[in-house]
């Protein structure tokens, strides 16, 4: 069940609520039993065989937290036992993830490196399975570090399966959400749902409207690369700056239906989305997009092995980081190993496939150039003025980075992101529809071919197109983010970023629960009700 779907709107969203706030009067507890009873509803409705597939796995995780409480709980006497059932508990969940997942493309890695034909089966992929696998991870961790003491079966399973960040993020620590669930009125909040609602519509909006409005024209593009067709200059650079968009919104409008959905019933989920396409540098829009994914990584990955790698290199005396002197050795070692390594997880986590793994790496590089700048390149600026000076270069570079790693993750075939890339550096040429060729018929008679007539989009289809990139990129670098325009109502855990952009218009969208903005929002809403039924998907939610 999508959230931008009419069935989850006028018939699951209300009758939960319902349930939640009217049993919520009478006991917590019932109110929490129905949200987890609701959750296994929305988890199974596609697909009832999902809750069958994910139920066993909840309850070995369960199991195993369980063991692992009682082993911590009995101090250092236990400890080794306790990392024994820690470990199997990370195998465990690998396994799972691993065999649903990646089943089918490890045979066909084996196939191309022997030649040999491995049988492939058709394998049912349990919706979210890589957020509940590292969120279940994360829990285990969390239980043998201490940090989480106590809890129940029904606490850890509203835990695993609440519905909002169920399939897709974001991924959530039990110590951040559980609290909230003990101190809960479980009953209507004003406030609460307002800003909750508001939220919701922003999201909607930004899905069902930005990001299918725009998918219209790029997706064409992308199907026409993957048949094998050649696109040009033009082509290439509105599939990749189109696409770019489109998942800005896609994953934004998701997000804040997420963020508004725990909101409705009086839980904050941790932001997951800060307005990265803003980010002047690839460590910093690491930090802005998929902030929760990046949180873990770098935490129960990146972290443990970069300290046990300085502590190997310190009893070896060999150098470890250590700013402007750093070594060349301890740079590659400390920074560019244990970064191409989480990197490559991220893009291995997104998707079972060579381009996932390429875009992952990419990235990686992206990030091991972009620290090395930063201790053996650049200098602190002087003044707010180099700052300034500094920003725009940093941005368009970071930007571009961005936009040409998205053609990996968005392509179906390496044939065709090969196809679309070579476009945007002009290897195929200029291409414009005939409409447009007449002005410029005599420059392109001396260009031997570089300027053409090309039928990869229509001149209406270029024109909206170009239309759309305009708008939406403009709108995502001069206005608020959602959370920064609800900041004074706390939508999430923590504040947004200071807003960033035109000053008289961010400070006019500071929300308020004023008729205004009520007749703004249904306005939205009206217009993305609309939009609903027509082609579209969660791009997110397949991960």
């Amino acid at each position: 069940m999508l959230f931008n779907s009419h069935e989850f709107i006028f018939a699951f969203l209300p009758l939960t609520l319902l349930g939640f706030y009217l049993l919520g009067a009478r006991s917590r507890g019932l109110a929490l039993f129905w949200l987890v009873a609701a959750s296994l509803f929305f988890y199974g409705w596609w697909r009832p065989i999902n809750v069958l597939i994910i139920a066993p796995s909840i309850a070995v995780n369960y199991i195993l937290a369980r063991i692992l409480r009682r082993l911590a709980a009995a101090g250092d006497s236990r400890q080794v036992a306790a990392r024994v059932v820690l470990t199997i508990g990370i195998v465990f969940n690998v396994c799972f993830l691993g065999y649903f997942k990646y089943v089918n493309f490890l045979g066909t890695i084996a196939h191309d490196l022997t030649g040999v034909d491995f049988a492939l089966r058709e394998v049912v992929l349990p919706l979210g399975i890589s957020f509940i696998t590292f969120q279940k991870i994360a829990f285990l961790i969390d239980v043998y570090g201490r940090r989480v003491q106590s809890f129940t079966l029904g606490n850890y399973a509203l835990f695993v399966l609440f519905f909002p960040q169920l399939i897709a993020g974001p991924i959530v620590h039990y110590r951040e959400i559980m609290p909230q669930f003990e101190k809960a009125s479980c009953r209507f909040e004003a406030e609460s749902f307002a800003s909750g609602i508001t939220l919701f519509v922003f999201g909607l909006f930004k899905k069902v409207v930005l990001a299918d409005g725009i998918a219209l024209y790029v997706t064409p593009l992308y199907d026409a690369a993957a048949h094998g067709s050649m696109l040009s200059f033009t082509g290439g650079w509105i599939a990749a700056l189109g696409f770019t968009l489109l998942i800005y919104f896609d994953f934004s409008g998701y997000t804040d239906m997420a963020l508004g959905l725990a909101r409705l019933v009086g839980v904050r989920l941790p932001p997951n989305f800060d307005s990265p396409l803003k980010a002047a540098s690839i460590i910093d829009f690491w930090l802005r997009w998929h902030m929760t994914l990046t949180r873990f990584l770098t935490a129960y990955l990146y972290n443990p092995l970069v300290l046990w790698l300085t502590r190997r290199r310190v009893a070896q005396r060999k150098g470890v980081l250590s700013g402007r002197r750093t070594t060349v050795g301890a740079f590659l070692s400390l920074l560019v190993g244990p970064t191409l390594l989480t990197m490559f997880v991220s893009g291995i986590w997104h998707g079972a496939g060579y381009l996932f793994v390429l875009w992952g790496l990419l990235h990686g590089v992206y990030l091991s150039i972009n620290h090395a700048w930063r201790i053996f390149g650049s200098r602190p600026a002087d003044s707010q003025t180099q700052r300034a000076e500094r920003w725009f270069p940093g941005f368009l570079l970071t930007f571009l980075s961005v936009v040409v790693a998205m053609v990996l993750f968005r392509s179906a075939t390496p044939a065709a992101a090969k196809s679309i890339l070579q476009g945007m550096f002009g290897l195929h040429g200029i291409g414009l529809p005939q409409a447009f060729f007449g002005p410029v018929a005599s420059l392109a008679a001396h260009s031997g071919g570089l300027l053409h007539v090309s039928d990869e989009i229509s001149a209406s289809d270029l024109v909206a197109a170009a239309g759309w990139i305009v708008a939406l990129l403009g709108a995502t670098l001069a206005l608020p983010n959602t959370l920064q325009i609800l900041e004074r109502y706390s939508p999430a855990l923590s504040a947004p970023r200071p807003v960033a952009g035109i000053g008289w218009l961010s400070r006019a969208l500071v929300w308020t629960p004023s008729l205004i903005w009520v007749a703004g929002l249904s306005v939205l809403a009206a217009i993305a009700v609309f939009q609903l039924g027509g082609q579209s998907e969660f791009l997110y939610w397949q991960f």
